[in-house]
């Protein structure tokens, strides 16, 4: 019996095969790492503290100086302020706890309007972090006027102060922003346990989304492999 097929027809379905592979490969690849991303919001959903917080470990910073400060905190959220206003997305939360018998202050304001009042005084910037081991490094700088008491400037976007634990909570604004540490009479000599958390309502949601597609691509995939053998 004669063999009515082509070349050219058997060479097409040999191409189809090949396509359906691969497209079924890269769909497979697509729904692994929708899969992951998705189980890793969700691990992380399920770290966030009763008040909705994602926050990192405490953390002791120190500095001999009046003022521990932050470097420039560069922010641009490029026209989306109206979405950070609107709900969680951009709420972040300070946790110092004083390491000396001194009330403690925290305090975010302009990166500018920082350097102005502690430009006389001697003070301590945070220049990097590492996180695994933890070190912090620090750079000083020389200053010879005594700080003013950092809560009677009204630089502050946000702040608190008192005894023991303090909590500072701010909204992310547009901005060049610095945070500063100091002992609330602006002594020197500070050192406090720091935890940084960020509201994160978004978690939950969006790893549930990423699981679905995950799923969705994972069955895409599975029909296209299949395809290919009939």
């Amino acid at each position: 019996m004669p063999d009515n097929t082509s070349p050219t027809s058997s060479g097409r379905s040999t191409g189809a095969r090949i396509a359906l592979v691969v497209t079924g490969a890269l769909t497979a690849l697509i729904a692994t790492g929708l899969l992951l991303g998705g189980g890793v919001a969700l691990w992380a959903d399920g770290k966030k503290d009763d008040a909705g917080y994602l926050s990192t470990s405490r953390h002791q910073f120190a500095a001999s100086t009046a003022a521990l400060a932050t470097k420039n905190l560069d922010i641009d959220l490029d026209g989306a302020q109206a979405i950070v206003d609107s709900g969680d997305l951009g709420k972040v939360r300070l946790e110092i706890a004083s390491k000396t018998r001194k009330p403690i202050f925290v305090g975010i304001a302009r990166t500018r309007d920082v350097a102005t009042y502690l430009h006389r005084t001697a003070h301590t910037t945070l220049t990097d972090l590492s996180s695994d081991p933890f070190q912090a490094t620090y750079r000083d700088h020389a200053g010879r006027q005594a700080a003013t008491a950092p809560s009677r400037r009204r630089i502050w976007a946000a702040s608190a102060q008192g005894p023991g634990t303090q909590t500072l909570k701010w909204r992310v604004r547009d901005g060049s922003w610095s945070v500063v540490v100091m002992n609330a009479d602006g002594s020197p000599g500070v050192r406090a346990d720091v935890t940084a958390g960020a509201r994160a309502s978004f978690l939950g949601p969006l790893g549930w989304t990423l699981a679905g597609l995950g799923v969705l691509f994972g069955g895409l995939a599975a029909v296209l492999l299949r395809r290919r053998r009939s």
